[in-house]
């Protein structure tokens, strides 16, 4: 009775899992959200402009293809017969129309909505009107929803918690896809961390926010890949934590304006990229920098964040100046590795305020072959750079990093005498230890 008892929590334990394959969201979504450049502050006209700068910058063909109208496109009321009605003065022609302007940039409209009474600019929410709003976001010509979390019901009406109270919006995609025939809704969840839902989100939807909102700022960047760093493991094929709408470009601007340096904004882009979060810009393309377009279009990066054949995140395998394991949102883990289509991928973050002279051996990351040399590719260069052997080090600025691809390229050297690049528990056959 114990043995099957362990049997069904082992079964139960591999069905939570499993990431909702339902056809769509397979890596990680590409895009633009109007948030963090806007707020509510837009009109069809200068969102169309980022759509415009999108196409015209080479974005587009770089993998951003979708759009978010984030909060505030709606009027406050809805109409007689509860369908929620664009705004007027921001949308003159309507949205079905600016949709099919979007969508001949190649660029596809999505749409936001939230699981309460509410948005949290406070326009309608979608609780218990789920079917009713994606019939109308989907008359728009939307089929990706970022679902909010503000003015939820009461506990004594919804009797549910987190998960619960998302699945409805997971059921009513669901059951509209039965009924239109067509592909569901691609569902990302916007609550914030709350109730983990890195457990749990990979069930209902295709990415799930793993924090607050971010702000461009180099202490919340490097608050959140903290967070990550204890939670990586959960984004892979179909489901992928989402750290939230990129500031690059936000420097001196956007809502709230930010002072995010070139390299913090590099390593920023780099997180997310390696880490297989949705990229999505969230920046004024309209009057952006070469160095915002540059960085943006890293296809070296974008190409391990939209990898065919591997979906999971780079993992740390050094902390670097905190100690392993321990939470420093100051200081996040430095040293991250982890497979890809195209080689062994580093990312080597200098979390410090001044120049730093990074230093590790190869083999401490588990991707990597013993007794091997290996080829470097600078993400960032965009060139091969040398031959690694066992160890590498370099010089990196306040809050630079180093993106890398290093390939096999044979035996070690000869010189290196068959020792060991790490000295725990290596031995000769004769049963000594071998002293490096």
């Amino acid at each position: 009775m114990a043995a099957m008892k362990s049997l069904s929590v082992l079964a139960a334990l591999l069905t939570w899992a499993n990431a909702l394959d339902n056809g769509v969201g397979r890596l990680p979504a590409m895009g633009y959200d109007t948030f963090n450049a806007f707020s509510c502050d837009y009109t069809a006209t200068s969102v169309l402009g980022q759509a415009m700068a999108m196409q015209q910058r080479g974005l587009v063909d770089a993998g951003y293809n979708i759009l978010i109208l984030d909060d505030c496109y709606a009027l406050r009321n809805r109409s007689a017969n509860g369908s929620m009605v664009a705004d007027p003065s921001k949308f003159p022609s309507g949205i079905p129309a600016f949709s099919k302007q979007v969508n001949e940039l190649g660029i596809k409209l999505a749409a936001y909505g939230d699981n309460g009474y509410e948005t949290c600019a406070g326009y309608p929410g979608s609780y218990g009107r789920e079917l009713q709003d994606l019939e109308t976001w989907h008359s728009w010509g939307m089929s990706y929803l970022k679902y909010d979390n503000c003015y939820i019901p009461s506990d004594n009406i919804t009797q549910k918690g987190e998960y619960g109270r998302y699945t409805r919006m997971a059921d009513a995609i669901a059951q509209f896809a039965a009924k239109t025939g067509e592909s569901p809704f691609l569902f990302s969840l916007c609550e914030w961390g709350w109730n983990q839902p890195w457990v749990w989100g990979k069930k209902l939807s295709q990415s799930w926010r793993i924090d607050g909102d971010i702000k461009p700022y180099w202490s919340a960047i490097a608050a959140i890949i903290d967070q990550v760093s204890f939670q990586y493991w959960s984004s892979d094929f179909y489901g992928h934590n989402d750290m939230d709408i990129l500031e690059v470009g936000n420097t001196g601007q956007g809502s709230p304006p930010g002072n995010l340096t070139y390299e913090e904004s590099k390593s920023h882009f780099t997180a997310w990229a390696l880490m297989k979060s949705p990229l999505i810009i969230g920046t004024d393309l309209s009057n952006a920098t070469d160095e915002t377009f540059e960085i943006l279009g890293n296809l070296d990066l974008i190409k391990i964040n939209q990898d065919p054949n591997s979906g999971e995140s780079i993992s740390p395998f050094r902390w670097g100046v905190g100690a392993d394991y321990v939470s420093d949102p100051n200081h996040p883990a430095e040293y991250w590795s982890g497979n890809s289509s195209y080689g062994v991928v580093f990312m080597i973050l200098n979390s410090q305020d001044t120049n730093a002279t990074m230093k590790f051996n190869l083999t401490e990351s588990w991707a990597i072959q013993a007794g091997r040399q290996y080829s470097v590719y600078d993400m960032w260069q965009h060139k091969e750079t040398g031959i690694a052997v066992r160890n590498m080090t370099f010089d990196l600025p306040p809050h630079g990093v180093a993106a890398l691809l290093l390939n096999d390229a044979g035996p070690e050297p000869s010189y290196l005498n068959g020792s060991c690049a790490l000295y725990y528990q290596c031995a000769f056959p004769n049963g000594t230890y071998i002293s490096n």
